[in-house]
Formats: structure tokens, sequence, C-alpha cells
């Protein structure tokens, strides 16, 4: 039985997912866009959106930075940070021909996976790349390693591909995916390709694997889950999904807590609300508040695990700032 079935249901209330929100890579990510504004100077030029959420790009544009699309749109000579999704080769060169100071955001788990596709490659794998198609992340990882991965969107994608040698084939995927929906995708990829090679370790991310597992634990209790999360955030929208799966009636996608129908709520006991990794809790207390005018305004926190990751800032930024350090005295 778990905490939230065991929890008698009396009037109105809300399950409130713990882990949520922001992840170690988003922290950092957010941080180094924060410390080079302050280290530097505005404008400081973010190549893509840092993270995938619409509040988190309109604070830090308020406070001078720049979001452009490609390198071309940064002058040359100045600074451009490049997103936690990460990127490919081609984008530090085109940086270093453009003179451009360049700090790597990249997360380090998505940075692992990146390893991971030069190691197999370099070994003469077919790669496998479990992914969505066109999202930066599999962009960048597709990248390293051009001639040798293949996307495969889905178990649906699994019917699609080819390899040279049944023997030489691996797996790997995008950081941000279902886990369920990816072991699925194995599974199938695995009735093909008896010899599949998985990676030596799980690239699915704690942070996604975390708030998806305490998701599954609310949804059966719920009539509706709302999760916090702006429509480009893969594992925002993952976690919608996620929810209905594991047994809610309904599950929606917020940036805002202005954005929560009233006939969402209607007929409604217990709301369970998450958020997902890119999201500021100042957020999810907008929603709360927006709940408990409502009547929902017994607030029940459901902790399924601890997180205590963190990650060091860009090595590149850091020795700016201890060399600034030092000039102050």
């Amino acid at each position: 039985m778990t905490q939230a079935q065991a929890t008698p249901r009396t009037g109105k209330r809300v399950l409130l997912a713990k882990p949520r929100g922001y992840c170690a890579g988003v922290d950092r990510a957010v941080q180094t866009v924060e410390e080079a504004l302050k280290l530097y100077g505005a404008p400081i030029y973010v190549r893509k959106q840092i993270v995938h959420n619409k509040h988190v790009v309109q604070t830090l544009e308020a406070k001078g930075a720049i979001f452009v699309e490609e390198n071309e749109e940064v002058p040359e000579g100045a600074t451009v940070i490049f997103s936690a999704h990460g990127v490919a080769p081609e984008v530090y060169e085109q940086a270093r021909e453009r003179s451009l100071k360049a700090i790597d955001a990249t997360c380090p788990l998505v940075t692992k996976v990146h390893q991971e596709a030069k190691r197999f490659a370099a070994e003469d794998y077919d790669i496998l790349l479990i992914g969505h198609e066109g999202h930066e992340e599999v962009i960048g990882t597709a990248g390293e390693a051009p001639a040798h991965i293949q996307l495969v969107d889905g178990p649906d994608g699994v019917d699609k591909i080819t390899v040279r040698d049944p023997n030489k084939v691996v797996w790997l995927s995008q950081t941000t995916l279902s886990v369920d929906e990816t072991l699925e995708t194995v599974a199938r990829l695995k009735t093909r390709l008896p010899l599949l090679q998985s990676p030596p370790s799980d690239d699915i991310c704690y942070a996604t694997s975390n708030r998806q597992h305490v998701v599954k634990e609310i949804a059966p209790e719920c009539d509706v889950v709302i999760v916090v999360g702006s429509r480009n955030s893969s594992n925002s929208v993952r976690l919608v999904e996620v929810a209905l799966d594991a047994g809610a009636r309904a599950g929606h996608l917020v940036d805002f807590a202005h954005e929560i129908e009233d006939d969402w709520l209607a007929g409604a006991d217990t709301v369970g609300v998450t958020s997902g990794a890119s999201v500021p809790d100042e957020l999810v207390q907008e929603v709360l508040a927006h709940l408990a005018e409502r009547g929902f305004t017994g607030v029940e926190e459901i902790t399924t695990a601890n997180e205590r990751l963190t990650f060091s800032l860009p090595q590149e930024l850091k020795r700016d700032m201890k060399a600034a350090a030092t000039a102050r005295g």
C-alpha cells in the first residue's frame, strides 16, 4: 500500500509529489547564466533555451541574457553559453571560427551519453539512439557520431532500423524519456536483435526516473494531475503521460497557475501536483495557492526519494570567477 493510498479521503485535498522541479543539471545551467551575467556583464548570449521553461527564460532575459538559435546570431568575440541539452561538435567549431568565448552548460548526465556515443562509434558499433526526433539533446548526441547513430523514436520506430552487424549493436537514450516506454522500445529491439548491448549505466537521468516514480504512486488516487512545465520540456510532457497511464482520471500541463481551468477541478476531490525538472518551485507554490482558493486546502507531500546530487559550475566559468576574485584581492 502506498502512502497516498493509506491516506483517508477527507474533502478536497492535494497530493504534492516529491521530488519535483529543479534537478541538479538545470540548477547548474541556470546558475551558469546568472554567474556569467554577474562576472562579464550583460548581454550574455545563450544558444537555444538554457532549459526548457518559459518562466526561467523570461527571468534570465530580464537580467540581460539574449537567447539565440545559432552561433551566427552572436557578435564575433562575444560570450555564448551552450544549453543544458548539449550540442554537437560542429557547434563548438562554429564558435571557434567566430572567436566566441564558449561556456558549456551541458548537463553532465547528457555529457555521459555523448561520451558513450563516441566510445561505441570508435569501436565501430551501430548505435540505436532512443529519443524524440528534433529534440535538442538528440541532435547533440547524434552529432557526435552521425555515421554510426540511428534514431529510434519509441516502440513504433523499431521496425525501421537496419544494422550492419547484429553482433555489434548498442542502444543509448535521451535522458528525459518515459522509463516504461523506453523499456518497451528496448524489449522490441531485442526481439529483432538478441545480441543488442545496453549502455554501461542507465541513460535516463535520475531526476526523470524519480519524478515519474512518485507520479505513479499518487496517480491512482487523483481525479486530476496538474504538471507544471512547458510544452517543449520532454520530461514535463512525459509526466502527464505517466500520470494517465498510472490511473489518474485526467492530466494537464500548465506553465502558470492562471492556466488551470475551473472545469478541470469540477467534481474533483483529489488533485495531484508535480513539476518538470526545469521548473522553479515558486511556480508550484502559485499553483497550490490557486487550488487553495478553490477549496483544495489540505496538502500532503508524498515523498519517494530524496535527491542530494549537485554539479559544479563549468570549468571555464569557475576559472574566470577565481581570477576575478584574485584580482579584487
